[in-house]
């Protein structure tokens, strides 16, 4: 089964960037639509941004469209997050995870089931 382990998180100072990666292993990625998921102390899980398996639709959280950019890179087997413009609010533990199947191919969706849970690398925004 899929695998999928998130690297990149870590302090940084309100205003700043970090990138995060979520990379798989176990089955091929490229089939998979991915998302990118937070959960900050005390708050409910929130879904962030997805991804379908060709990289050809994207969908964003209100609360981080502009700021954060979703990519992947099927030969790598690897998603990514840009975050930039990062607020204290975008202190949480991200995780990436698969949308559960069936899925379109050329689509994602924050709002249906996701399986395959990495253990989440966390991020502190702050001074």
């Amino acid at each position: 089964q899929l695998r999928l382990v998130e690297s990149g998180g870590g302090l940084v100072q309100p205003g700043g960037s970090l990138r995060l990666s979520c990379a798989a292993s176990g089955l091929p990625l490229e089939n998979h639509a991915i998302g990118w998921f937070r959960q900050g102390p005390g708050k409910e899980r929130e879904g962030l941004s997805c991804i379908s398996s060709s990289g050809g639709s994207t969908i964003y959280a209100d609360s981080v469209k502009g700021r954060f950019t979703i990519s992947r890179d099927n030969a790598k087997n690897t998603v990514f997050l840009q975050m930039t413009s990062l607020k204290p609010e975008d202190t949480a533990v991200y995780y990436c995870a698969r949308s559960r199947p069936p899925v379109a191919l050329s689509a994602c969706s924050l709002t249906t089931p996701y399986i395959d849970w990495g253990q989440g690398t966390q991020v502190t925004v702050s001074s």
